[in-house]
């Protein structure tokens, strides 16, 4: 179920409450936003970190009731959730992992219930949620776990689409892990996603192959000759504008990538350093395959810098600014 006005309600999970998203709510809270965001969290957190950066804010409790409207300049909505114990800036307490995994249950919740358009998430710290006797191992797995799903994990910067085959796995283990069905599941999900979500009507997909120079037929290994060609074989035959297995040191050029709409890595060091490289600190991560919209800053918690007025706001915006434009675009 989704809103049906023209604009669009985003829940906006701030992540760990000793790093960064926090400010980053309350700063981004200070310009336009493309969307109509509803924070979920701790108001009396929020407050606090408001005060600590000298920024003004004027935080108004959600209640659902009311249409998505456009946002005002120094207010935030919040859909309440109380923190566990007080916050230190920079420290992080396990006391509190129950907190941010209850944010993420509350905005998953609302996105499937027809209240949010889509939720975006602040970074959180998996070491100290696995500290507090919670498995997890990522934002991604987490919320697919309730939703259900086949989650693909894309990331964006103006200019560059790169969606992974693998993600968090050792070197070693990639090799395995790239089977027909997995291959042929994640091209479907991208291709689908592409479509009916970024509303483009034949996506063109670059694909890398796993060895150097593509395997060079064979004598740099067969992954390429066994599984990838095959796979891109059959869904072309299906209608799909797909192409490659490509050397990834050739395929990420502007030749090849001025007219893509996507490239598809076989591992998450693969394609990331290029994406980064190209667009740190304005990229966001993507969620595709999920029955609802996530998407998420490409960054981590930087405790470091959390209330030091320190932190860039250009991930969340442009995660934000995504996440409003896939829920506006996508297929009714």
């Amino acid at each position: 179920m989704a809103l049906t006005t023209a604009l669009a309600r985003i829940a906006l999970t701030p992540g760990e409450p000793a790093g960064i998203g926090p400010d980053l709510c309350i700063q981004l809270a200070q310009q336009d936003l493309p969307c109509d965001v509803v924070v979920v969290g701790c108001e009396a957190l929020l407050a606090e970190r408001a005060e600590r950066l000298g920024l003004p804010i004027r935080l108004k409790r959600f209640d659902g009731a009311s249409n998505p409207a456009p946002h005002r300049r120094g207010e935030l909505s919040v859909l309440p959730v109380d923190l566990i114990e007080p916050v230190q800036c920079g420290r992080l307490n396990p006391a509190n992992s129950p907190y941010v995994l209850k944010t993420l249950n509350k905005a998953v919740k609302g996105c499937i219930d027809g209240l949010f358009d889509a939720m975006v998430t602040g970074p959180v710290h998996k070491g100290v949620i696995n500290d507090a006797g919670q498995a997890f191992t990522g934002h991604t797995e987490y919320i697919a776990g309730i939703t259900g799903g086949n989650p693909v994990m894309m990331l964006a910067t103006p200019g560059l689409r790169v969606a992974l085959v693998t993600t968090h796995l050792p070197l070693a283990d990639v090799s395995r892990a790239i089977t027909h069905s997995r291959l042929r599941q994640v091209i479907c999900v991208l291709e689908h996603d592409l479509r009916c979500r970024f509303g483009i009507e034949r996506p063109k997909i670059l694909v890398c192959g796993l060895n150097p120079h593509a395997g060079e037929n064979g004598y740099l290994g067969r992954e390429e000759i066994d599984v990838i060609t095959p796979v891109l074989d059959n869904l072309r035959r299906q209608g799909m504008n797909l192409h490659g297995p490509m050397p990834a040191d050739t395929l990420f050029t502007p030749k090849y990538l001025l007219d893509a709409d996507a490239v598809l890595a076989m591992y998450h060091d693969q394609g990331l350093p290029v994406l980064k490289h190209m667009g740190f600190g304005q990229a966001v991560n993507v969620t595709l395959g999920l029955p609802i919209i996530r998407t998420s800053v490409d960054h981590g918690t930087a405790l470091d810098l959390a209330g030091t007025g320190k932190a860039e706001t250009g991930s969340l915006f442009y995660a934000l600014q995504t996440a409003a434009q896939m829920a506006m675009g996508r297929e009714k």
